[in-house]
C-alpha cells in the first residue's frame, strides 16, 4: 500500500510543480501585455491554472502526511522537507495574491522581477529532491 500512496504522491506534486512553474511564466506574459483582449486570456489561463494547481497541491501534501504519519517516515530530512514544502505553500499562496493584484490592475512589478521569482519552485524542488534521495540526516 505504501508504494501506491508513494506513486500518487509522486505524481500529484509532479503536476502540482508543472503549475508553480507555469503559472509565473503567465505573470511574466502579463506584465508585458498591454492589449486588453491578450490580457483577459491571460487572465484567464492564470485563474484555471491556480485553481487546477491548488487542488494539486493539496492531493500532494496530503498524500505526503499519509506517508510521513500513516507509514512512519521519519528523520531529519523529512523535517527540512516539510519546511521547503511549507515555504512552496506559501509561494502558493502569495501567487494567488499576484494574480488578484492583476486582476484588479494594481499588480506594477515588471517582468524581469517575475522572471526571477519564477525560478524559486525550481530551487526548492532541487532541495527537495536532493533530502528525499539522500537523506543526509
Amino acid at each position: 500500500m505504501v508504494e501506491v500512496v508513494k506513486s500518487f504522491h509522486i505524481v500529484f506534486v509532479t503536476a502540482w510543480f508543472a503549475g508553480l512553474f507555469y503559472l509565473p511564466r503567465i505573470f511574466v506574459n502579463l506584465a508585458m501585455e498591454r492589449h486588453e483582449i491578450a490580457r483577459a486570456r491571460l487572465l484567464g489561463m492564470a485563474e484555471r491554472l491556480f485553481r487546477f494547481m491548488s487542488v494539486l497541491g493539496v492531493l500532494a501534501i496530503g498524500l505526503g502526511l499519509w506517508l510521513w504519519f500513516g507509514f512512519g517516515f521519519s528523520g531529519g530530512w523529512l523535517h527540512a522537507k516539510t519546511v521547503l514544502v511549507a515555504g512552496l505553500a506559501g509561494y502558493h499562496f502569495y501567487c494567488g495574491v499576484i494574480l488578484e493584484r492583476f486582476k484588479k490592475g494594481v499588480e506594477q512589478r515588471s517582468h524581469r522581477w517575475f522572471r526571477v521569482f519564477n525560478e524559486v519552485p525550481l530551487i526548492v524542488l532541487t532541495a527537495v529532491v536532493f533530502l528525499v534521495e539522500l537523506k543526509p540526516f
